[in-house]
């Protein structure tokens, strides 16, 4: 074969059997083919980003993580001169899309709305296929809000005492609906009733969204969610807050008191949403997307549209990104263990 492919080379006439010459000639093609491949990979490659870039929201729409990630991706998109397609993938309290983004080519156009679910209070309780620090590149904070505890206004609970005298006089009777097994609106109200000593019924759902139509219908008696989703039902007077988890009252709400002053003081815990890429994005993928990210969180108009969502935009840089997502992945791993919560 090498003296069929020396001879086609040197353009001499040889008497070869014509399946030998074709042979010889698909092989001259191939290696021409192959020689141009690496020139036309660099001419795709280019200034990122060249394409348009998928954001998952681990969460069904219509939640407070959704409408923050929409209105976070929408300004990205205009600083990064690509559209940022926003995808949500619900399931697992979050794992699901916190999963495929962590096995995605790193590469920075695959990225993830990551949260206190998926990477805090989740590898806190729950046995998980991913690693939330080592699997992940952090790429900065969207905000964070407080979260609350709500009931229906028909409820006869008034103040959060009152809630727990009734699920003590009920053991197991009042329930209470969340995001999903894992999430931050599951494990508050599981830190509550460790602290009340109360025993509620969770019943999970896939997303927020549909946890809090099911309290606004009156199907569940109580919910933990954020105060962004639960504001506007607030205001409405559909629903009756009784608490904050946040540390201090929360300004979009000042007339809401903390779990802290009403009986169990330490109680802190607080909602938050970021952006993640899968581990090894390069840094300087990691650092446009953080600049864009800070960008968008620095306009006036999301400024004062976070406002109205009872939400703090929270402008970080990588670096800072993940030494948050170590502390709070700690912190509530040793709430857990501290309070011996165990979650079915």
């Amino acid at each position: 074969m090498t003296m069929y492919l020396r001879e086609a080379r040197s353009g001499r006439n040889c008497d070869t059997r014509p399946d030998q010459a074709a042979l010889a000639a698909a092989l001259l093609t191939a290696l021409c083919v192959s020689a141009t491949l690496p020139t036309t990979a660099h001419a795709q490659t280019g200034p990122y980003p060249n394409r348009p870039i998928k954001m998952i929201v681990p969460v069904a729409p219509g939640g407070g993580a959704d409408a923050v990630a929409r209105m976070v991706a929408d300004k990205m998109s205009q600083s990064l001169g690509k559209t940022i397609v926003v995808e949500n993938k619900a399931g697992g309290s979050g794992s699901i899309a916190s999963i495929e983004v962590a096995r995605a080519e790193p590469d920075g156009y695959t990225l993830v709305q990551c949260y206190v679910a998926t990477h805090s209070t989740n590898p806190a309780v729950l046995k998980l296929s991913y690693d939330p620090i080592a699997d992940f590149a952090p790429v900065g904070m969207m905000g964070k809000t407080s979260n609350v505890l709500v009931v229906s206004s028909d409820s006869t609970a008034k103040t959060l005492q009152d809630f727990i005298s009734l699920a003590r006089a009920k053991p197991g009777v009042l329930n209470f609906s969340s995001a999903g097994a894992g999430s931050a609106t599951h494990l508050i109200m599981e830190y509550l009733e460790n602290q009340a000593k109360v025993d509620l019924t969770h019943i999970p759902y896939k997303g927020a969204a549909p946890a809090m139509q099911d309290l606004l219908a009156g199907r569940v008696d109580a919910m933990f969610p954020s105060l962004t989703t639960a504001l506007p039902h607030i205001k409405s007077g559909k629903l009756r807050a009784l608490a904050v988890a946040s540390e201090a009252r929360d300004p979009a709400a000042p007339e809401v008191p903390t779990v802290a002053e009403q009986g169990f003081p330490g109680f802190s815990a607080i909602q938050w949403w970021g952006l993640c890429a899968p581990a090894k994005t390069p840094a300087p993928v990691v650092a446009t997307l953080n600049k864009a990210l800070n960008d968008a969180l620095g306009q006036p108009a999301i400024q004062a549209r976070f406002v109205e969502m009872a939400a703090e935009p929270t402008p970080i840089s990588p670096a800072q990104f993940g030494a948050f997502l170590k502390e709070e992945a700690g912190k509530w791993s040793k709430l857990v263990k501290d309070t011996n919560l165990k979650v079915d």
